[in-house]
């Protein structure tokens, strides 16, 4: 099977026994190493994948995932080391940055992915969608024809359609007008459009709603080629990852399995590492001592210990520490009232497009709502209602007292691009308030992983992760006791994530949050309101879980009472003439059963669902939580059971 090689500075280790193996890996890296100034990104790193399988790439902010996937993808090249390729690899890279301002169509997009060819079959579609009846518009399209029959491209414009038509794409629709999701979508179908046989994808839920993120675990279930992918979304990873692989100060480690078994293999790598540093501290410290005894050291040491000393003391300063975490503080200031917010039949709508229509909800100190929908489904209105920047058409809303807001807006509006690090947060001082106590700037900006020389550093120099960790220490300042979180979680390292889900779960203020976090919603909140479309808003009990338990739930009763209404219908039609099947004397008992047996099931299921919607009912052990959860679910297979049973024995002859 023939190979390529990239070889700088040291010889590849590579052996013809490998590229022979069944197994054979369709990439590999051996000892490569990559820095950037004095800050080593990639150190003897060894990675290898093997076609099929989905790798999740974790690891805190900044160590180096994204430069990564630039080697991977032949971007950037290794300061050493070897990458192997299996003879004609394909590698697609779909990258964190979503382009924001481009006027191209999607096919434009797309076919972009395809090269010069894909410029070739761009300028064709263009001249189809544009061509008139004049001469000069049709010689171009007959040129345009020649020189895609003489390159045989019509078997990739073939493979553009497809891939338009498989992710449910406009071609003619412009970049510029899509949602964040649909351009993440776009940027995939450009990713794809060549067939990939490893695809690489930076952070690809960002900006993707629910429905959306679903679809895309879908589709990536169904994907042939190699997938290595970064994601703060655990849900997303737990749901793709056949491994996971971790990038710590340079160092790539595997680790099969999912999600949870990394963080208790990573615990106990922690611990391992923690003891070796303690006794390799004790040793130095050791020699130390010896080399500062004084002239009777000096006649007495010799060169080897000296040397030995020396390289400890290398050791010790090349040896870099596990990252920090971020230490978030936040003040709930002072108790606002019990009603923060009461919403009674609000009705709002742009043009003829209803967004909500008549919502009522009462937020009541202490409350910890999500905010769940589609891109574009009113998420960001409903904020602006409660936040009174934005008037309904009809209906009420009645504010609380002694509210004191603070507001995490997704675009980071907030921030100030063009101005520092520092200047941000204390406006020039260097001082900030932290709980009523004041604090030196640098040492707050710490806490948020900003070292010293970070803080002057213009914001529009920052990464996504960086820009959100800065806006958080600009409004954790703030003591606030009601916080509306807008899309929080985009760019944050799945560290950060917790730590932050801890600080809001501690809180004891009134918390809204919009996220598309299923992971994140679900250990925060306790209640959750839906855009579920066609202005429809309502709340439920829970998190997202819990919400898709009560609608699957919700939508089962309705089939059940249409197959009930159409029972009824059946029953209220005249006899006809047609004689019954005659039942056996087993069947017969067993239709004039079913009636009590479904009486008695529907029974049960109100009782549960009204158990199931009182608020202290998720205050009880994980176990009762789940065996009353289970039993619905039972219930609700059995009455369909019920039901087609007792269609089957009642049917006519």
């Amino acid at each position: 099977m023939p190979t390529e090689k990239i070889s700088v500075k040291i010889p590849l280790h590579f052996t013809a026994n490998a590229v022979q193996s069944r197994t054979m890996p369709i990439l590999t890296l051996n000892k490569v190493s990559l820095a950037y100034g004095h800050h080593p990104l990639l150190q003897q790193v060894d990675f290898q994948i093997d076609k099929g399988e989905r790798v999740c790439l974790v690891g805190k902010n900044g160590t180096g995932k994204s430069t990564l996937f630039r080697v991977i993808s032949r971007q950037a090249d290794p300061d050493e080391g070897e990458v192997w390729r299996q003879g004609g690899l394909r590698v697609a890279y779909l990258e964190q940055d979503v382009p924001t301002d481009s006027i191209q169509t999607i096919y434009e997009v797309v076919a972009s992915g395809l090269g010069e060819m894909g410029q070739l079959l761009t300028d064709y579609h263009n001249a189809i969608h544009h061509t008139g009846h004049d001469e000069v518009s049709l010689d171009v399209l007959s040129d345009l024809q020649h020189r895609i029959e003489v390159h045989d491209g019509w078997n990739l414009n073939q493979k553009v359609d497809t891939i338009l038509t498989r992710l449910d794409l406009n071609p003619d629709q412009k970049l510029i007008d899509c949602s964040g999701g649909m351009r993440r979508r776009v940027l995939l179908a450009r990713a794809l459009v060549n067939d990939p046989d490893l695809l690489l994808l930076d952070e690809p839920t960002n900006h993707m709603d629910i429905a959306a993120i679903t679809w895309l675990e879908e589709f990536l279930l169904s994907f042939k080629g190699a997938l290595i992918f970064i994601t703060h979304d655990r849900t997303f990873l737990n749901h793709l990852a056949t491994r996971l692989v971790e990038l710590d100060r340079g160092v790539l480690s595997s680790f099969p399995g999912n999600y949870a078994h990394y963080l208790t293999k990573k615990d106990e790598m922690l611990e391992a590492e923690a003891r070796a540093n303690a006794k390799f501290d004790k040793r130095l410290s050791e020699h130390e001592v010896w080399i500062r005894q004084g002239i009777k050291a000096r006649r007495t040491r010799n060169e080897g210990k000296v040397r030995r000393l020396q390289d400890m003391r290398r050791e010790a300063s090349d040896r870099l520490s596990q990252q920090g975490k971020v230490n978030f503080n936040l003040s709930s200031g002072e108790q606002s009232g019990k009603i923060v917010v009461d919403l009674r039949h609000i009705h709002f709508q742009y043009g003829d497009d209803v967004i909500i229509n008549d919502l009522t909800s009462r937020i009541v100190r202490g409350n910890r709502i999500g905010i769940i929908g589609p891109n574009g489904a009113g998420k960001s209105t409903l904020l602006k209602i409660i936040l009174g920047e934005l008037q309904p058409q009809s209906g009420e809303m009645v504010t609380g007292t002694k509210l004191q807001l603070a507001y995490f807006d997704q675009h980071r509006g907030d921030l100030n691009p063009e101005k520092s690090v520092r200047d941000n947060v204390s406006e020039g001082s260097d001082q900030v308030m932290v709980q009523g106590q004041p604090r030196h700037v640098i040492s707050y900006l710490r806490d948020f992983l900003f070292p010293p020389e970070r803080v002057d550093s213009p914001v529009k120099t920052l990464s996504g992760g960086e820009r959100n960790r800065l806006l958080l220490a600009k409004i954790f300042l703030q003591p606030a006791n009601i916080m509306v979180l807008d899309e929080p979680t985009n760019d944050l390292d799945v560290d950060t994530l917790e730590l932050l889900e801890e600080l809001l779960s501690d809180y004891d203020g009134t918390l809204l949050l919009v996220s598309h976090d299923r992971a994140f919603l679900d250990n925060v909140v306790t209640s959750t309101i839906a855009f579920e479309g066609n202005g429809e808003v309502h709340e439920y009990v829970g998190g997202y879980e819990d919400w898709l338990r009560q609608t699957k739930s919700r939508d089962q009763q309705k089939t059940l009472d249409k197959n009930k209404s159409n029972q009824k219908q059946i029953d209220s039609k005249p006899i006809q003439a047609t004689p019954k099947q005659k039942l056996s004397y087993k069947e017969q008992r067993e239709l004039d059963k079913l009636p009590e047996l479904i009486d008695q099931l529907e029974n049960e299921q109100q009782q549960l669902e009204q158990l199931i919607n009182q608020p202290e009912f998720y205050q009880q052990s994980k176990d009762v939580i789940k065996i009353t959860l289970d039993r619905i679910e039972q219930i609700n297979l059995e009455l369909q059971a019920a039901f087609e049973r007792w269609e089957y024995l009642d049917r006519p002859a």
